[in-house]
């Protein structure tokens, strides 16, 4: 469906793409994760073609975004982070306007238009202005637009910015909704977002691709450790310091402090390591209650920082 080439962009002296190159299949959910800066916006803006690469080309179903824009962007759905709305218009007329734009025939307008304000659940504030709309409603809009044309492919960059958890969850299940019939592309801060939606998770870093892979195959090849999650009664330094000299433990950090006295407390233990044992003898050596102990699987988000190196940059 995609295929993205060594894709390199400059500004003046500054290297924001470095080589990009990733396939997207059709039907697949990709995740486009990475810091501020990554290069994930700038990605995304050269496929859909609002901006030019310096190197490498972009192909949209074998069509290139350069050398063939209109039939390219035909297959082509965007949802920019701030939604390109006119807000004195009703949803409505916002619609018919696109439908316009993307030269839709006038016979099949307004079956268009009904099908996907019930598609994304805006059918009932269709003849309202969208300034008067909440938050929630206006990223809906936004997403219908991007629907409009029929597009086999769906871009949307930070789909959930702004919305309330309510509001979240509603337009995560349009998204997995929508990924029954359109290739999607999705760029999110919000980690958990995108593991709960995405086939697979491409990491942007300096302009480079660090990692591609399913979320589950990226947790069995980033570096090993067991990770646990404590509750213990007791001083908080004297809890962190004992537990962070056990043997096996990687790194310990206080995740917050509780009204009766207790602490949670993150730990990372070295590959194949079990210091619960340990923990244990030094809690009970002190007269420490442990109020809870559990293990914890690894996710994106670690996954994430130790890509990246954000984790070693926030221990240093």
């Amino acid at each position: 469906m995609i295929e993205v080439k060594n894709l390199v962009k400059r500004y003046g002296n500054h290297l924001a793409l470095d080589n990009v190159s990733f396939t997207i299949e059709k039907g697949e959910v990709v995740g486009f994760l990475g810091p501020n800066g990554a290069g994930k916006s700038t990605t995304m803006n050269i496929i859909t073609g609002y901006l030019s690469s310096t190197e490498g080309e972009v192909l949209v179903d074998g069509l290139s975004v350069l050398d063939n824009p209109e039939k390219a962007k035909q297959r082509i759905g965007y949802l920019p982070e701030i939604p390109p709305l006119y807000t004195d218009m009703t949803v409505n007329e916002y619609l018919s306007f696109v439908c316009d734009l993307k030269k839709v025939p006038m016979s099949k307008k307004a079956e268009m238009i009904t099908k996907i304000t019930k598609q994304v659940r805006i059918n009932d504030v269709r003849k309202r202005l969208i300034r008067n709309l909440s938050k929630g409603y206006k990223q809906r809009v936004g997403i219908a637009q991007a629907l409009i044309g029929d597009p086999e492919l769906l871009i949307l960059d930070e789909p959930t910015v702004g919305l309330d958890p309510k509001q979240i969850t509603e337009v995560r299940d349009l998204i997995k909704n929508l990924s029954e019939e359109h290739t999607l592309i999705i760029s999110s801060h919000i980690l958990a977002e995108v593991q709960a939606v995405c086939d697979r998770v491409i990491i942007i870093n300096r302009g480079r691709i660090v990692a591609t892979d399913t979320p589950d195959n990226l947790a069995k090849t980033a570096v090993k450790s067991n990770k646990l999650e404590l509750r213990i009664k007791g001083p908080k330094n004297d809890v962190l310091n004992g537990i962070a000299q056990l043997p096996g433990v990687q790194f310990a950090e206080i995740v917050r402090i509780r009204e009766e006295g207790a602490v949670d407390v993150n730990v990372e233990t070295e590959e194949n390591a079990d210091v619960r044992e340990a923990i244990f003898n030094f809690c009970s050596e002190n007269r420490y209650p442990i109020l809870m102990m559990k293990t914890s699987e690894v996710n994106l988000e670690d996954i994430f920082l130790q890509i990246t190196g954000e984790r070693e940059a926030k221990r240093a």
